[in-house]
């Protein structure tokens, strides 16, 4: 069954296309992610997917209805979207996580329920009572992740979700997501520039380059051998070089400014 369906997707700016979409279809269940360097369109496509920016053109459906711009308040109350930046409330932790259940109009009872068991899968129980400014990054994203599934979203959106998390937050907030989605099994987009994360979360890959898809299909089958020629620059590129030390013995050199430099003999 598929939970999302894209068609003929065109966004424009300025009289320019910068986002092109024939067709997309997002599995129930499934995680898929939208990988690509900064400018692709991939925070945009995320944005029409939620129903966050309009299209100039084209067909979203959500479970097999067409979405009309009149369906985006009812729709996005069955989804959810996490954002780059936490973008917390200035209250306290559990207050933050129960904000979207209180705009539902969920009794408190249930409320309390539901905060507190989202606060202890996620590890920040001892935390319910602290101001949000005085979280780190990672307690913040915590927090939000967990103000955005405390909502028993359908669908979850996620916006570079590691952003400005430094290597062992990163790592161990990618261990503890990709567990949680594959408890939930919530469908979910997400999109990055990072092929790590790619490899971490996600069952199928779409590559979007220049506002298209170019390459789509399991991780595992892109990342080895993608088909697209475009689609196969961009993930070498993405991968950095390895380091390769000389055994040439070492010289210093003088510059035209008279400075000292190490470089090898040739």
């Amino acid at each position: 069954m598929m939970a999302l369906e894209v068609a003929d997707l065109r966004v424009e700016r300025a009289g320019r296309a910068i986002l092109a979409v024939p067709r997309l279809a997002v599995e129930a269940g499934e995680v898929l992610a939208v990988l690509g360097p900064n400018g692709a369109g991939k925070s945009t496509l995320l944005r029409c997917l939620a129903l966050l920016e309009r299209p100039t053109a084209g067909a979203i459906r959500f479970l097999g209805r067409e979405l009309s711009w009149r369906d985006a308040v009812t729709y996005r109350r069955r989804t959810a979207t996490l954002f780059q930046e936490p973008l917390l409330l200035d209250t306290t932790v559990e207050q933050n996580v129960a904000t979207g259940l209180r705009l539902r109009g969920v009794v408190d009872k249930e409320i309390t329920r539901r905060v507190g068991v989202w606060l202890e899968r996620l590890g920040i129980t001892l935390l319910a009572r602290r101001a949000a400014h005085t979280l780190s990054s990672g307690e913040a994203r915590r927090v939000s992740l967990a103000r955005a599934l405390v909502l028993d979203p359908e669908v979850l959106f996620l916006d570079e979700p590691f952003a400005a998390l430094d290597v062992p937050a990163r790592a161990t907030f990618a261990r503890e997501l990709a567990a949680l989605l594959d408890a939930q099994r919530t469908t979910t987009v997400l999109v990055t520039h990072d092929r790590a994360e790619v490899q971490a979360l996600a069952d199928r890959v779409a590559v979007l380059l220049a506002g298209e898809i170019v390459e789509l299909g399991a991780v595992e089958r892109v990342f080895a051998e993608p088909r697209d020629p475009r689609a196969a620059a961009f993930l070498r590129a993405a991968e950095l070089p390895q380091r390769r030390r000389s055994n040439a013995p070492c010289a210093m050199l003088k510059s035209r400014t008279g400075e000292e430099r190490l470089w090898p003999e040739r």
